[in-house]
């Protein structure tokens, strides 16, 4: 008894390294695609390129990641994960170092897409741990790994800004790929060795993302309600920065930086929708999460108007929102997940590739409405995205509801509703 109970410890406490490295793998990886953001004025100055020259190795980046999302994330059931994920991330290494001692912007911008192409490593450790994950743990187990993730995402501007003006733009990216390589070391040391889930040829497997998307509603649901709530943060983020720096706020980079770090509250709501998707209530939180997000833009759009009360209701709806669009993205993944076990990293391909697209939409929008009828018109924009999402939702629901009441008529002795 006792040597089975210590074979059971020593697996539990395995399992919770491999979370742990997991976590801080996520958040180190995904800020990689971040750092170059506040450092745009930085890099057309040591290039002397012009801003638009700049914003389109910005966005080679994004396109690597979608690239990526389509096309690597899949292989996941396919190849070993853990030699897939540590590939990835020394050639992810070997990318932000050239795009420190880059020599010319265009040489930085194809180091730059390959590094938006390879950090979709995180896309593949985060099924790998709803695998890991003890029957019934699965919800907490993803949300621990998606709270490293959003942290990474937060802090990583605010880290670009102050190494910036300390050590210059370079040692950004050299401070990156030093954290990657950290990564690499404690995930292929920490990272158990499994199977893959399938043997099927790469381009059948690739079609078959398309067949799960085909087959699965739960799946279309759970895209759209996650890409609108996304769409309505990119319309957020691409359009807060020129509202900051305008009158009467006028903050410098720094200060319009440090605004990222009210996200923080989206990490707490992952921790505690994963702690409901455990209990069942996956598919009510996301109806809960979206209200909360389209009610947060009441506070948001009071955000361009003077004084301090402007700012702390733009803070406090801040706060809100990415508590509701963390807790949909974290809500639906849950959901997603358990679908097919076997095809979790197909599953999330199909998923992240939407909500990814979801979120491309957002901001081709946004920029639009600000440049049409400022804050007001991306204030607008925001609480209908997220309304969109909650309507469909209230939709959803009520057809579950009715069939649940044709099953309970259908049948003699009804069996207990879950709540999932």
């Amino acid at each position: 008894m006792t040597s089975r109970a210590n074979g059971t410890d020593d697996k539990a406490r395995t399992r919770r390294r491999a979370v742990a490295a997991m976590t801080f793998a996520t958040g180190v990886i995904v800020a990689n695609n971040y750092y170059a953001q506040p450092l745009e004025d930085a890099l057309a100055e040591a290039f002397h390129a012009t801003s638009s020259q700049v914003g389109v190795v910005l966005t080679l980046i994004q396109l690597g990641y979608a690239f990526g999302l389509a096309t690597i994330v899949p292989l996941g059931d396919l190849l070993e994960r853990r030699k897939l994920v540590v590939t990835m991330l020394s050639m992810t290494v070997a990318a932000m170092v050239v795009v420190a001692v880059a020599p010319s912007l265009s040489v930085l911008g194809a180091a730059a897409t390959l590094v938006g192409l390879t950090t979709v490593a995180a896309q593949v450790l985060v099924p790998f741990a709803a695998h890991l994950a003890p029957e019934g743990r699965q919800g907490k187990t993803i949300s621990t790994v998606m709270s490293g993730l959003l942290i990474g995402v937060l802090v990583s501007r605010v880290v670009a800004g102050l190494v910036s003006q300390a050590l210059g733009w370079r040692a950004v990216f050299v401070l990156g790929a030093v954290l990657t390589a950290v990564a690499v070391v404690l995930l292929w040391r920490t990272l158990p060795v499994l199977p893959p889930a399938t043997k099927m040829h790469y381009f059948a497997l690739l079609r078959s993302v398309v067949t799960l998307v085909r087959e699965e509603p739960v799946l279309r649901w759970r895209v759209v309600y996650s890409a609108s709530s996304y769409a309505a943060f990119s319309a957020l983020w691409t359009s807060i920065g020129f509202m900051l720096a305008a009158p009467p706020h006028n903050f410098d980079q720094g200060a319009i930086g440090l605004f990222a770090l009210f996200g923080v509250a989206g990490a707490a709501a992952a921790r505690f929708a994963g702690r409901l998707a455990d209990r069942g209530w996956a598919h009510h939180a996301v109806g809960g999460f979206l209200l909360v997000s389209t009610l947060a833009w009441l506070l948001i759009g009071q955000g361009a108007g003077p004084g301090v009360g402007a700012v702390v209701a733009l803070a406090i709806g801040l706060l809100l929102f990415d508590l509701g669009v963390q807790g949909v993205h974290v809500s639906n993944q849950a959901i997603v997940y358990a679908l097919r076990p076997e095809a979790r990293s197909r599953l999330n391909s199909a998923y992240m590739t939407l909500y990814f697209l979801g979120g491309a939409v957002g901001s081709g929008l946004s920029a639009a409405a600000y440049a049409s009828n400022g804050w007001s018109g991306v204030s607008v924009l925001g609480g209908v995205l997220p309304a969109i999402g909650l309507a469909f939702w209230l939709a959803d629901t009520a057809f579950r509801r009715r069939r649940a009441r044709a099953g309970t008529r259908a049948v003699s002795v009804a069996a207990p509703a879950t709540r999932a």
